[in-house]
């Protein structure tokens, strides 16, 4: 009986950090995954494990600053930081905003395609931009919350159903502990599923969430690590699959994955494992994680916006912050009409350069930021301040994410 309201509890608390995992899972984590379990196989697949671990640490971070210090880390960083930290910031938005959700309907419109092909990856990603706008638009975050919780149910039964009915569960531990390895000329690839890239400007989505279930004292801590860790917990796991998959069928194969097509390419390949079913079963769910991506992002971001408008008026934040506000559903119309050029036309180079260059400082900026300002017990309170295991992984976080800017800056700069 106690089990039993012991799992009813923790069902209420989980959302939030449900939430915020599977949007930052997006095709890109998918593809990262994909490319280093085709070229190592299940030697890397510990990588997934430990990227889960760094973005657990982050959003953690994140939350204690907020509950400590009763406002989200853009205050923070705006009044602790100063002016030069609140343009650069808009400036990273307006940009990531147009390269992140002109990616994630690109992906939602491949998966759809593959499933019904008779409607083209530009009209099915159009027709996703549409839904998902009205969705949002209409939707209160409590409706948003239990789709997202149905949507990364159908993503652990479509990802971990297909990894284990093609790799027997026994086989895959034993070669997954026994096997872990840093093969040569893995780095690159390790970093990538580590690091993924549905993270950054999603992270802060986790204050605006827990805001929304009046996770508000020091005392909902504990609510927050439970959420966070079952959140984190399935990325993992997704990714680890992922892995799974693509050693079984691309490994040693000589075949190369690039993109969200290179995905469907996968489950192709997988056909003959898993038969027709299966292969369609792992294609919905790379489209549920794709379209969890998008929902996310369209639910969140222009939460982040309005937090920053409301910078200028603190007076007026609540009002400016609510889902109703005109500078909420006014940044919704923009994340939308943003996407839908990035269907017909190529990236933009320049834009990809900006954002490159911009957007590359941002995750050790993040964890250096919550390295030193969750160590003052006068912003967070006592209870709150950093701890070591907290501060170890952050440190981690910082020279990793560190790396990966620098190579990140490099590869921009080699395309001017």
């Amino acid at each position: 009986m106690n089990t039993s309201m012991d799992i009813k509890n923790t069902l209420k608390i989980i959302g939030p950090g449900i939430a915020v995992a599977a949007t930052g899972v997006g095709a890109g984590d998918m593809v990262a995954a994909a490319i280093a379990g085709s070229k190592y196989g299940m030697a890397v697949a510990w990588a997934a494990i430990v990227g889960s671990i760094l973005k657990f640490a982050l959003s953690e971070g994140l939350a204690r600053w907020q509950l400590g210090n009763g406002e989200p880390i853009l205050h923070g960083w705006i009044k602790y930081l100063g002016k030069p930290v609140k343009y650069y910031f808009f400036i990273y938005l307006l940009i990531w905003t147009v390269v992140v959700s002109g990616a994630l309907i690109v992906g939602c419109g491949m998966a759809a395609h593959a499933l019904f092909p008779s409607l083209s990856v530009t009209v099915w990603g159009i027709i996703h931009a549409i839904i998902t706008y009205l969705f949002v638009h209409w939707g209160k975050y409590e409706r948003f919350e239990s789709v997202m919780k149905i949507l990364i149910g159908l993503m652990f039964l479509s990802f971990i159903g297909t990894a284990f009915t093609i790799q027997n569960p026994l086989v895959v531990f034993k070669e997954t502990v026994f096997n872990m390895a840093i093969p040569e000329g893995s780095g690159k690839f390790l970093l990538g599923v580590i690091g993924g890239v549905g993270g950054t400007l999603t992270l802060l989505s986790y204050g605006y969430w827990i805001k929304e279930k009046k996770w508000e004292k020091p005392e909902d801590l504990e609510k927050v690590h439970i959420d966070l860790f079952i959140g984190y917990l399935l990325t993992g796991i997704f990714g680890f699959s992922i892995i799974v998959l693509a050693s079984k069928a691309l490994l040693g194969g000589g075949i190369e994955i690039k993109g969200n097509q290179g995905v469907i390419q996968m489950a192709n390949m997988l056909e003959g494992d898993l038969g027709s079913a299966g292969k369609y079963i792992f294609i919905i769910g790379f489209w549920a994680a794709t379209f969890t991506s998008s929902i996310g992002v369209w639910q969140s971001i222009p939460y982040v916006f309005c937090d920053f408008i409301s910078t200028n008026w603190p007076d007026k934040r609540e009002a400016i912050l609510s889902t109703d506000s005109k500078w909420y559903k006014g940044y919704l119309i923009y994340i939308t009409l943003a996407s839908i050029p990035l269907l017909f036309f190529q990236k933009p180079v320049l834009v990809i350069i900006i954002y490159s260059v911009i957007g590359a400082m941002f995750m050790p900026f993040l964890a250096g930021t919550l390295l030193y300002m969750n160590s003052k017990s006068e912003w967070v309170g006592q209870k709150l301040v950093n701890k070591i295991p907290s501060t170890v992984v952050l440190v981690i976080a910082l020279l990793l994410f560190g790396y990966l800017s620098y190579e990140s800056l490099l590869r921009a700069i080699s395309k001017i």
